[in-house]
C-alpha cells in the first residue's frame, strides 16, 4: 500500500535494537549534524543518534522508529543510490519499491528524488526513502518504522528533512531586503503560475485575492467552478475552506478574552463543566488556549467523524469523543493535530457567548456576531444548502486513472458536527479582509480596533515547532524559513483546499481557495512563488510544483497495478452484508452486478480488491475524492471481519 508515511517487522527491530545500544543519551535540544560528505541537517530534541559506518542514525523515544542519514557513494542516478544506501543500514529490507518521482532540487541540491514502497496496511509501516545529489555524490535519507510513532513525531521528521541541505549550501533569505509592490505585471507573474498549476494538478478552478498595504490589487477567479459547466470563477464563488475555519475561531476567542468573558489561560471546565479529556487528572490541566494548539498529545481520531457522523449529529457529540481519549504525549511536548480538540474551541467560545443555546446554534451565532458581521465577511457562514444554491464551486477529485471528475459532496457534511475546526464556506472576497485584520493587527480599515493587538497575537505565539523555523500557535501557522515571518494556514476537505497568508514584513496577503483534490499541492510553491515575485527569489516555485505533480501522478500510476476493478470475484463472495463498529458505525455491502459498494450510511463508495505482499486482501474505496480506505479481511471472535487503521488506532468492524 503507498503510503507518505515511513514501520516493520523483525528485521526492523533487530536495527532498532542494535541503534539503541550504540546511540547516545537522548538530545536535550535540537542539534546539528554533519555527514562524512559534508551534508548538514538537525537532529531532533529527545532522539538518540548514533554513528553506522556511512550512516548517522536517527531514533525516535519510542525506540521503533529511526531516519537515518546515509551516504549513497557516487552513484550512477538516485535508485542506485537508494539501493547502496539499503546495504549500508538495513541489507534486509525487502519491500517492493512502488514509485519513484523528482523532487525539488534547492537547499544547494543539485537532483532529488522520493521512493515510496509497497506495504501492506497491516504492517502499519511507514517506508519511505529521498535521494538528494550535490556534484557527484549522494546523500539518502530513509525512514522507517511504526506508523503510530511516525504520526506522532511528523514534526520531528519535518525538522529533519526541512534541514538537509547540501554542503556549503546557506538557505535563502529575505531579511532586510525591500519587498515590491504586487503592481500588474507580478500580479500577472502569479496569475501565470496559477493557470499552469491548474493543468499540471487537474484543478478546475481557483479563486485568488490580493492585498497589498491596505488596498485590494486583486479579486477574482481562474477556471470554472464545475467540470462540464460553463460558469466560470470569480471572486464571490464560495468554497469550503476546511480548517482555514480554525483561525476564524480564534479570532472569536480572542475577541472574547478582550469583553473579558474568558482568560487563555482559563481552566476550560470553569466555563464548560461538562468538558472531559480523557482522565480527570488530565482534564484538570486544560486551559483554554489548550483546546486549539495542537499541542496537547491529542492524536487525529477523524475516522469517527468522517465514518460516524451526518449533518444531524449534534455538537455535543464532539465532547463524547474527547472525554473517550487520552492524550499520547505529553502537553507542550510535540505537534500533534486534533479536529474534535478545536471544535470544542468553538463550541466553549460558543457556549461563552450564548449560554442558553444548543452548542452549535451558539457557536454560529456567535461568530456571525463577533467575526464574520464585523470584518464585513457576508459571504461566509456554515449554511451549506445557502452555499450550494448559490455562485459555489463544486469539489473535484481524481479517478483511480487520473482522470479529473466530480466529486461526491456527502463526506464534507460528516465535517458539520465539528464545524469550527473545519466547516466554513467563504470567498475570496470575505478572507482577504480577514487577512487585513491579521498584517493591521486587529484595526478595522475605518481605524476602529475589531480585536487587541495583544490577543490577535496571542493566536500567533509559538506553541509547538511543526520543521525547521515553522511553529504552530492556535489555528495559525508562523513561517519564518526564508527571514520574513509568513503567518498562514491551509484547509482540506473532500475536494476543496486552500491557504491564507499574511506577510507582515511585506504589508501583503493573499488567499487562494481551489475546487481540485490536487489543490493541495498548489498551496506551498504558490506561497513561494509570492515571495520571490516580493523579493526576486531563486526560482524554486516552478521545479516544486512539478515535482508535486509528477509526484501525484506517479503515485496513482504505482498504484493502479495492484487494484483489481471490479473487484475480485471470490473476495466479494465471502464478504458478509453487514458490519458494525463500536467507534465507526456500521458497513452495509451492497452489490450491482460486479460492482461492490461499501455503503457507510452518510456517504459511499464502490471499492476495488488488493492483493498485498504479506497475503492479506484489502478492499479500498475508489470514489473520486474518497478512495484509499483500505478495509482489510479478516476474522474476529469466528466472524468475518474488516479491519481499517489510521495513524494511532485500529477499527475493527465484525459482521452483525
Amino acid at each position: 500500500m503507498r503510503t507518505l508515511s515511513i514501520v516493520a517487522g523483525a528485521a526492523l527491530m533487530l536495527l532498532v535494537r542494535a541503534d539503541a545500544a550504540a546511540a547516545a543519551p537522548a538530545l536535550q535540544a535540537d542539534a546539528p549534524e554533519t555527514t562524512p560528505t559534508g551534508a548538514t541537517f538537525k537532529a531532533p530534541k529527545n532522539w538518540s543518534v548514533a554513528q553506522r559506518p556511512g550512516a548517522i542514525s536517527l531514533l525516535a523515544p519510542e525506540g521503533d522508529f529511526r531516519l537515518a542519514v546515509v551516504e549513497g557513494g557516487q552513484a550512477g542516478n538516485a535508485a542506485d543510490a537508494v539501493r547502496a544506501a539499503w546495504q549500508r543500514v538495513d541489507a534486509s529490507e525487502h519491500h517492493v519499491l512502488e514509485d519513484s518521482a523528482p523532487r525539488a532540487a534547492k537547499d544547494g541540491w543539485d537532483e532529488a528524488a522520493l521512493f515510496e514502497y509497497n506495504t501492506s496496511p497491516e504492517e502499519h509501516l511507514a517506508l519511505t526513502a529521498a535521494a538528494f545529489r550535490h556534484g557527484r555524490d549522494w546523500t539518502v535519507l530513509i525512514a522507517k518504522g511504526s506508523q503510530s510513532t511516525y504520526e506522532k513525531r511528523l514534526a520531528a521528521v519535518a525538522l529533519v528533512a526541512d534541514s538537509l541541505r547540501a554542503p556549503g549550501n546557506r538557505r535563502e533569505t529575505f531579511a532586510g531586503r525591500a519587498p515590491h509592490a504586487l503592481d500588474a505585471a507580478r500580479i500577472g507573474e502569479l496569475q501565470m503560475f496559477v493557470l499552469d498549476a491548474m493543468a499540471k494538478l487537474r484543478v478546475p478552478g481557483v479563486a485568488l485575492a490580493l492585498i497589498d498595504h491596505g488596498k485590494l490589487v486583486y479579486e477574482g477567479g481562474l477556471g470554472v467552478r464545475e467540470l462540464g459547466r460553463p460558469e466560470p470563477v470569480d471572486a464571490h464563488t464560495r468554497f469550503m475552506i476546511a480548517s482555514n475555519t480554525k483561525g476564524l475561531t480564534t479570532l472569536l476567542l480572542a475577541r472574547l478574552v478582550d469583553q473579558g468573558k474568558l482568560g487563555w489561560d482559563q481552566k476550560v471546565t470553569d466555563l464548560y463543566p461538562d468538558f472531559r479529556l480523557g482522565s480527570a487528572a488530565t482534564t484538570k490541566q486544560v486551559l483554554i488556549r489548550h483546546l486549539i494548539c495542537a499541542c496537547t498529545g491529542v492524536p487525529r481520531r477523524d475516522f469517527e467523524v468522517l465514518f460516524n457522523t451526518s449533518a444531524r449529529t449534534p455538537a455535543s457529540d464532539a465532547f463524547k469523543q474527547l472525554a473517550d481519549t487520552e492524550p499520547t504525549s505529553g502537553f507542550g511536548e510535540m505537534f500533534q493535530y486534533s479536529n474534535v480538540m478545536a471544535a470544542a474551541a468553538g463550541y466553549v467560545g460558543g457556549h461563552v457567548a450564548h449560554p442558553d443555546r444548543e452548542l452549535g446554534a451558539a457557536y454560529d451565532a456567535a461568530m456571525q456576531e463577533q467575526v464574520f458581521g464585523p470584518l464585513g465577511m457576508a459571504e461566509t457562514g456554515f449554511d451549506y444548502a445557502q452555499a450550494l444554491a448559490g455562485d459555489h464551486a463544486s469539489p473535484h477529485g481524481d479517478t483511480i486513472d487520473g482522470q479529473a471528475v466530480v466529486a461526491s459532496m456527502d463526506m464534507n457534511y460528516t465535517f458539520l458536527p465539528v464545524a469550527p475546526a473545519g466547516a466554513a464556506w467563504s470567498s475570496v472576497h470575505d478572507l482577504i479582509r480577514y487577512v487585513q485584520d491579521e498584517l493591521t493587527q486587529g484595526v478595522l480599515p475605518d481605524g476602529t480596533a475589531f480585536v487587541s493587538r495583544q490577543n490577535l497575537l496571542m493566536r500567533r505565539r509559538p506553541n509547538v515547532s511543526i520543521g525547521e523555523d515553522v511553529t504552530y500557535g492556535m489555528g495559525l501557522v508562523t513561517d519564518t524559513r526564508y527571514g520574513v515571518s509568513e503567518v498562514h494556514h491551509g484547509g482540506d476537505l473532500i475536494g476543496f483546499h486552500s491557504d491564507v497568508i499574511a506577510i507582515a514584513d511585506a504589508q501583503v496577503g493573499a488567499v487562494i481557495l481551489t475546487n481540485g483534490d490536487n489543490g493541495f499541492a498548489l498551496r506551498g510553491p504558490f506561497a513561494r512563488r509570492l515571495l520571490e515575485v516580493l523579493y526576486d527569489g531563486k526560482p524554486e516555485a516552478a521545479k516544486e510544483l512539478d515535482a508535486a505533480a509528477k509526484g501525484i501522478d506517479a503515485g496513482l500510476a504505482g498504484e493502479r497495478p495492484h487494484l483489481s476493478v471490479p473487484p475480485d470475484a471470490a473476495q466479494a463472495s465471502q464478504l458478509a452484508g453487514h458490519y458494525t463498529n463500536p467507534s465507526l458505525g456500521s458497513i452495509r455491502v451492497r452489490r450491482a452486478g460486479s460492482e461492490v459498494v461499501f455503503d457507510f450510511g452518510n456517504w459511499r463508495s464502490a471499492v476495488a480488491t488488493r492483493k498485498n505482499d504479506d497475503g492479506t486482501v484489502a478492499f479500498v474505496t475508489i470514489a473520486p475524492g474518497e478512495s484509499g480506505f483500505p478495509f482489510t479481511v479478516t476474522q474476529s471472535g469466528g466472524k468475518r471481519a474488516l479491519v481499517i487503521r489510521d495513524g494511532q488506532h485500529a477499527y475493527t468492524y465484525v459482521e452483525s
